[in-house]
């Protein structure tokens, strides 16, 4: 059993590593953070197609929380203010607002600031890839 959370995330999308970044160096989760191409995602309990559709929180008991409880999991990882908003985005009806905007921004991550026509294909189509 892992002793941390891991939030997987996808490493060809320009905006969601922005985004990583940002979370890593200003919110500091406690956590491993890693991108989906270089996860065991079969060790994690989660498949590479749910890993391509949104960021994944996978606590160390192997529960999975996807898309904006994911980011809420990550803030109050963190503690301090980012705990009290993560736990803001739990709470209904901040957490279905939250995810509504959360599937907004993945949906059009190509066009988010850092996003690549890139990030809106499906990996196995992605330049560079097999096909």
């Amino acid at each position: 059993m892992r002793s941390r959370p891991v939030l997987v995330y996808d490493g060809d999308c320009g905006f969601c590593t922005t985004s990583v970044t940002f979370a890593e160096k200003r919110v500091r989760p406690r956590c491993e953070i890693v991108p989906w191409q270089f996860a065991e995602l079969d060790a994690l309990g989660v498949t590479q197609e749910r890993a391509e559709y949104e960021v994944l929180w996978v606590t160390p008991a192997g529960t999975v929380y996807g898309g904006a409880r994911a980011v809420a999991k990550l803030l109050m990882s963190a503690g301090g203010g980012w705990a009290v908003l993560g736990a803001a985005l739990s709470l209904p009806p901040v957490r279905w607002i939250a995810h509504a905007v959360y599937r907004a921004v993945a949906d059009n991550r190509e066009k988010m600031p850092g996003g690549t026509a890139a990030c809106a294909l499906p990996a196995h189509q992605r330049p560079g890839t097999a096909a």
